[in-house]
């Protein structure tokens, strides 16, 4: 697989340029250079993972926390406790909480948040996990008792996700532009295309234990100026680097701190299995084939990338190994096609501006070419893509991360009914309907793994590999984390040191 220009761009810009003497100075605020910038800031009404970077833990908080290690502790509730059959769960909520408008939280907020979520007018893309609520009641203003129509094994995970954020029945109509939360950070200001600013609540429950007074997230899609901004002291850290090229540059300055780990994000060769050819096995099967993971990683990620077989992370531990399924053959690609009779079969890739899915579609542009398709790259905005693709399904293949833990039941029509991918298998189904009914991992962990095993049988997507979580930020900033089992960049516990 031959090596692309990138390398050579970035390694540029990092080489000289310096880094802003007064950029340590403010030890109360940090700037974070994030790719994305969220279409909206209340993200139990849009899909887009942008938006949980920016306010999940900041602004907004849930009953539950999701720790970096994908434990799951207190937050907004103090503790609870599940029925044995786990369908009855009862909430202790904790006191003294407000919200940014000073008004009191409760667990009527609680009730009303999830209600809503679950309205069959909500476009909350975890609404299944609300109208999975039979019933919301709240005995006192600190107690919740949610009874299920099934049992959900991941429930008290699902709700420290931020599509469960508590908001207010006053302000939720305004929160996609002016949020209010209970969080240790208020909203400020956002400068479209810019910037969002957040400032610390003067709401909050524990003033002290926040050390920072502002939070400042630029947005930067290109890699080359996402070094640069770093260099400059624009910014203080980026949590999600794109550019992997420079990663060895950075940790050979002493100025900045690398750090390397995990996340739960399944990168896609996403297709429309109801487009023609696409709908038939064999063309998705020739897709497959025709995929060099490695030399995507190699080649696209500078070598980060776990590669993976099905829709599941390898650190999980129902994950099974399904990368030989599809070993990198070309001329079985070639086969297919020809069985298939797709050959010269026109496809588009339509791409958002994430940098591993731009260059991974330069890649599999060639890879796919070589066997026997003629393939167009379009390049989209993130709100084009959003909309275009994600929402309207108008797109024969993209390229993806898919960030959310626990998500293999997003092939399932009851849990995501119209998702993009239009992929419908009644086995598949049942698979996932028993698994998450299941409370017993060891249970649990068979069902997940047949249901890997037909995803890749199928061969409803490419998959390529896990995204890698690399985060760059200057020497002195400290809390920040190193993994990321939920898509957050949550300051709570950063200060400068």
């Amino acid at each position: 697989m031959r090596k692309f220009w990138y390398a050579a761009l970035a390694v540029a810009a990092l080489a000289g340029a310096p880094l802003a003497a007064d950029a340590q100075a403010k030890k109360d605020s940090v700037a974070l250079g994030l790719v994305l910038e969220p279409p909206v800031l209340d993200p139990t009404v849009n899909p887009a993972a942008a938006i949980g970077e920016v306010v999940h833990y900041n602004l907004f908080e849930t009953l539950t926390k999701i720790h970096e290690n994908g434990t799951v502790g207190p937050l907004l509730a103090d503790s609870w406790t599940a029925s044995p059959d786990g369908k009855t769960w009862t909430f202790k909520l904790k006191s003294g909480v407000k919200f940014h408008d000073g008004s009191p939280f409760s667990s009527a907020d609680v009730k009303s948040s999830f209600t809503r979520y679950g309205a069959d007018t909500s476009t909350n893309k975890n609404k299944a996990t609300f109208s999975n609520m039979e019933k919301i009641e709240t005995p006192d203003a600190q107690t919740v008792v949610i009874t299920l129509k099934a049992a959900d094994a991941y429930f008290p995970f699902r709700i420290g996700e931020n599509t469960s954020v508590i908001t207010s029945d006053k302000t939720a109509a305004d929160n996609s532009t002016k949020p209010v939360g209970t969080g240790p950070f208020k909203f400020d200001s956002w400068s479209k295309g810019s910037s969002v600013t957040l400032v610390k609540a003067d709401t909050y429950r524990d003033p002290a234990a926040i050390k920072l007074n502002k939070l400042t997230f630029k947005f930067i899609a290109d890699p080359a100026a996402a070094v640069a901004a770093l260099m400059a002291g624009d910014v203080d850290a980026f949590p999600t680097m794109g550019a992997y090229e420079t990663i060895d540059q950075f940790r050979k300055d002493n100025r900045f701190t690398v750090t390397v780990g995990s996340t739960e994000g399944e990168t896609l060769l996403s297709i429309n299995n109801k487009r023609k050819p696409l709908d038939d096995v064999r063309v998705r099967r020739a897709i497959s084939y025709a995929l060099d993971r490695q030399g995507i990683i190699d080649g696209a990620m500078s070598g980060f990338g776990i590669p993976i077989g099905s829709h599941f992370p390898p650190h999980n531990p129902a994950y099974v190994d399904l990368t030989k399924v599809y070993e990198y053959t070309p001329d079985k690609a070639r086969a297919l096609l020809k069985e298939a009779n797709a050959v010269g079969t026109e496809v588009t890739l339509r791409l958002p501006p994430p940098a591993y899915a731009r260059r991974s579609g330069e890649i599999i542009a060639t890879l796919l070419t070589d066997v026997g398709f003629k393939v167009k790259i379009e390049n989209l905005e993130w709100a084009a893509w959003l909309d275009q693709v994600f929402k309207n399904r108008n797109f024969d293949m993209t390229i993806i991360s898919h960030v959310e833990p626990n998500d293999i039941n997003i092939y399932s029509t009851k849990v995501k009914p119209g998702y993009y991918f239009n992929y419908e298998n009644p086995k598949f189904e049942d698979l996932i309907t028993k698994a998450e009914a299941t409370l017993d991992p060891e249970t649990r962990k068979p069902l997940l793994q047949d249901a890997q095993k037909i995803l890749a049988e199928d061969a409803v997507n490419g998959f390529l590999f896990v995204l890698p979580k690399v985060a760059i930020y200057k020497k002195g900033l400290t809390g920040m984390w190193q993994n990321a089992p939920i898509f957050v960049n949550d300051m709570t516990a950063v200060s400068w040191q």
